[in-house]
């Protein structure tokens, strides 16, 4: 079979969150203020802000649960929206397109791109291979871009980017994998997943007939090991080439 597209998931695969170590919430706030303040700049009567912020706390809080049971995707725009909502706005006086633009979402101190990822990505498209980025993340893509693209990694995918937000399904759910395959117009067996997660990205593209890597970040051991074996394992983004000559032997002179 010839390999033709290979997927990546982006937190802890691309994109390197070793480095930060701060308070989430206290992250968070200025950007749930920003989504806030334009509410109320439209003239709806909003309650206090910080009766906003727990709301969407708890909001957040149980679409991740829900999300996790059922592999239903949160939508952070949804999810503000609802809490402004509960807190003052008329409904239907806010787009959700419009308030997440107000959020203002960029690249998160101490997270950076791994400096290997241009070397292999660029050797994957210039060899003719489809690449790509899923991600589980309850943003959806358009406010992921904006990080992305700080980091350096958006170019080197100008046309393959998807949220489980956008989509509505969470890996390991086989719909998410489905419309990725569908719009990029392969099939599984023409494919290889990467990722971190032996859950979401290893047994959810095994699941739909993917070869998957596990991308191994951490020396802490999983409860999975043993029970879901990738097709290989590495550190290094940059053992992946070496793998898929062994899977594809001619796939770098197509």
């Amino acid at each position: 079979m010839t390999l033709k597209a290979v997927l990546f998931d982006l937190d802890d695969t691309l994109l390197d969150w070793a480095g930060r170590n701060y308070d989430w919430a206290e992250y968070e706030r200025p950007f749930l203020r920003r989504a806030y303040d334009y509410a109320a700049s439209l003239g709806n009567p909003m309650r206090e802000f910080e009766a906003f912020e727990i709301d969407f706390r708890n909001r957040a809080r149980d679409a991740w649960d829900h999300g996790r049971a059922t592999f239903v995707a949160p939508h952070l725009g949804r999810l503000l929206v609802e809490s402004a909502e509960a807190h003052g706005a008329l409904p239907g006086s806010l787009a959700i397109e419009e308030v997440l633009g107000a959020y203002q979402w960029t690249a998160v101190p101490g997270t950076k791109a791994f400096p290997e990822i241009g070397d292999v990505l660029t050797e994957l498209r210039d060899n003719g291979l489809k690449i790509a980025i899923v991600t589980n993340a309850f943003q959806p893509m358009t406010v992921r871009d904006a990080e992305i693209a700080v980091h350096g990694i958006l170019p080197y995918f100008p046309e393959y980017r998807f949220s489980a937000a956008d989509v509505g399904y969470l890996k390991p759910h086989a719909a998410i994998f489905q419309h990725v395959l569908e719009a990029m117009e392969i099939t599984p067996a023409e494919t290889v997943f990467v990722g971190d997660n032996l859950v979401a990205d290893v047994s959810g593209a095994q699941g739909v007939g993917m070869k998957a890597v596990h991308r191994i970040v951490s020396p802490e051991h999983s409860m999975m090991e043993g029970l879901i074996v990738p097709d290989a394992s590495l550190r290094d983004l940059r053992e992946l080439l070496p793998i898929l000559d062994q899977w594809y032997p001619g796939w770098r002179s197509r």
